[in-house]
């Protein structure tokens, strides 16, 4: 009996040993962010998936806010030290890791992850989106975001009604010539506004994202030089028009007067605001004055396509070639990025988000953040999904979105854009408020762009 019992202990902790030695310690991934939405994507993901055996570590993914510029003098030495598997970039400074100087170590979708190209066609993603994820030197798709940024025309509807006698969306996007690639009519809705005492936009910001992404050449050449498309150029004209006109309540973007615009309590009544769907969904209905409708504007808005195409801002997922060669990461972080970016089912990301489905909380025992019906990446999840929000009046967003991200191009955008456009704007500003000449205004630039940046 005793050698019975001993062979049984010794079959016992042969047996507990070898479990031990089948269980793996979960993968560790470094999720790199500057806010955080794609950590709480990736937690949800391995929450949702229990035979996913990874883990963004004790630690946590690394957030670093942008606020301070400090997320990509961070960032760049960890993704050159391979210490960086899944990281996010925006729109701002993205074209520098898809396309720029730190491009090379950026892993490919289809032939480093192996993501299907057959998911990706699915998807039917803007083209913006995808020209932007994609490296120049080898062609190869290196980034996808998972909101669309192409942007619409967001109008108030009483407002509408005052100056054109109508709120119908097909309706006022013909009154501002929505998808004809013009300004004419914009510029005479503009003038019927202010016989009406309104304001057409709260200030030269609103449009000036418009003319951003316009033209079809970049602000550096090829060959290291500054330039100016006439494209961009023209809105140092347009900024002076507004001025002089009165056609705005002449606001900057991002203070008080703005969102009180937002609120219609500014100087005039504004009519609208250029922007994509997160501007609606989170920066108008968190400053509208209300949450639900009856109270401030909420539910006094509405969607029409702009009279020329733009997108603003977005974020876009990468995954590190490091990471893509470590074969206990590889598979996990191109599911990953797959359920984040294309996935067009039921199941992904993207049709919960645009149905607000959605919600996640990053850390655990955080309060649970809940993510409204949002605009998309996947046209395909957009056609099959319901994009009526309260806030729009019950209008389907989507169907002015979709081709609005259709008409969106990405063609003239560079690395150092946001340090350009920055010094652009202000220029402009002091051309358009009479503080200086148009000739000094475009001097002054040159001679900031040459100082600041070498060009």
């Amino acid at each position: 009996m005793k050698k019975i019992l001993s062979i049984l202990c010794v079959l016992l902790v042969a047996s507990t040993m070898f479990g031990a030695a089948k269980k793996k310690a979960p993968v560790e991934l470094k999720v790199w962010s500057f806010t955080n939405e794609v950590p709480g994507m990736i937690e949800k993901y391995l929450a949702t998936h229990p035979n996913v055996n990874a883990t963004m570590g004790k630690d946590g993914a690394t957030i670093i806010a942008t606020t301070n510029q400090e997320y990509e003098p961070a960032l760049i030495p960890a993704l050159q030290n391979g210490e960086v598997d899944i990281y996010a970039a925006e729109a701002a400074f993205v074209l520098k890791y898809t396309q720029g100087d730190m491009s090379e170590y950026a892993a490919s979708y289809v032939k480093d992850l192996g993501i299907k190209q057959s998911a990706i066609d699915a998807a039917q993603l803007a083209q913006y989106t995808i020209d932007i994820g994609t490296r120049p030197s080898d062609g190869k798709l290196v980034g996808l975001g998972y909101q669309a940024t192409g942007g619409c025309f967001i109008y108030n509807r009483t407002v509408a009604k005052k100056v054109f006698g109508t709120d119908d969306p097909a309706a006022v996007q013909k009154a501002i010539g929505g998808g004809s690639g013009s300004w004419d009519k914009f510029w005479d809705a503009a003038q019927k506004c202010a016989d009406a005492g309104c304001a057409i936009i709260s200030g030269d910001g609103d449009i000036w994202h418009v003319f951003e992404v316009a033209g079809s050449k970049g602000w550096v050449s090829d060959d290291g030089k500054l330039q100016i498309d006439p494209a961009r150029e023209a809105f140092i004209d347009v900024s002076k028009k507004l001025k002089d006109n009165g056609w705005t309540n002449e606001t900057q973007d991002w203070t008080e007067a703005w969102f009180a615009d937002m609120q219609e309590t500014g100087a005039k009544p504004c009519l609208g605001f250029f922007g994509p769907g997160w501007l609606v969904n989170y920066s108008m209905s968190d400053n509208c004055g209300g949450k639900k409708a009856g109270e401030g504007t909420y539910g006094d808005w509405a969607v029409c396509n702009s009279p020329v195409g733009f997108f603003w801002g977005g974020t876009w997922v990468l995954a590190s070639k490091a990471a893509a060669k470590d074969k206990n990461k590889k598979a996990i972080i191109k599911d990953i990025i797959e359920w984040i970016t294309v996935d067009a089912t039921k199941d992904g990301l993207q049709y919960q988000w645009a149905n607000g489905l959605f919600q996640w909380e990053y850390k655990v025992g955080a309060k649970p953040e809940s993510v409204t019906k949002d605009v998309v990446a996947s046209g395909k999840v957009m056609s099959i999904s319901d994009g009526k929000t309260a806030f729009l009046g019950g209008q389907n967003q989507f169907e002015y979105f979709i081709p609005a991200g259709n008409y969106a191009s990405g063609k003239t955008m560079g690395q150092y854009d946001s340090d350009i456009n920055a010094i652009w704007r202000d220029q402009v500003r002091a051309y358009a408020n009479g503080q200086k000449s148009r000739a000094d205004a475009i001097k002054d630039f040159k001679q900031t762009v040459a100082d600041k940046l070498g060009y």
